[in-house]
């Protein structure tokens, strides 16, 4: 990802908005296309909070697509640039067979009770925190859960708007 000001995003049109931010929420475009009306943006977190606000405000259906959205941590499929590299930062790419059959294990336990993949800002996290967090959040309940998901879902768009939009 090219990294934008933020001046350069507040004069944007919609599509290159669109296509400079809307990764921010897996594969949730519409998110950046409704805040683009808001601009001007004073700041990265102000651009971040419009966003986190709309995504408060979907209809459940709507807040629960966003959460399928996201791909199975240490999974071995097609993701977006931004999970990719994410998930390689915490060691989620080069899994030992027995290390990605547990990750599998678990994403399967975990859809299975909730509905939805396992969320985690992975960022500062190493396999054996991450695999910490999955023993603990299967003991949520499910209003627990997609809560807690929806708000690692937060922290994973601000630090890729964080990473992509440079102040100024």
């Amino acid at each position: 990802m090219i990294p934008y000001t933020l001046d350069q995003l507040n004069h944007m049109d919609q599509a290159d908005f669109i296509a400079a931010v809307g990764p921010a929420f897996e594969d949730t475009p519409s998110i950046a296309a409704q805040v683009w009306s808001q601009r001007p943006f004073v700041s990265v977190a102000d651009l971040h909070e419009k966003m986190v606000a709309i995504v408060r405000s979907l209809p459940p259906a709507d807040q629960l697509a966003l959460i399928r959205a996201h791909p199975d941590l240490g999974g071995r499929v097609a993701m977006a640039a931004a999970s990719v590299a994410e998930q390689s930062q915490a060691g989620l790419t080069d899994l030992s067979p027995a290390e990605y059959d547990r990750f599998q294990t678990l994403n399967q336990r975990y859809k299975e009770t909730f509905g939805f993949p396992f969320i985690l800002a992975v960022a500062g996290h190493t396999k054996a925190s991450i695999l910490e967090n999955f023993a603990q959040r299967l003991h949520h309940s499910p209003e627990q859960e997609r809560a807690t998901a929806l708000g690692e879902i937060e922290q994973i768009a601000r630090r890729r708007l964080e990473q992509w939009v440079q102040p100024g």
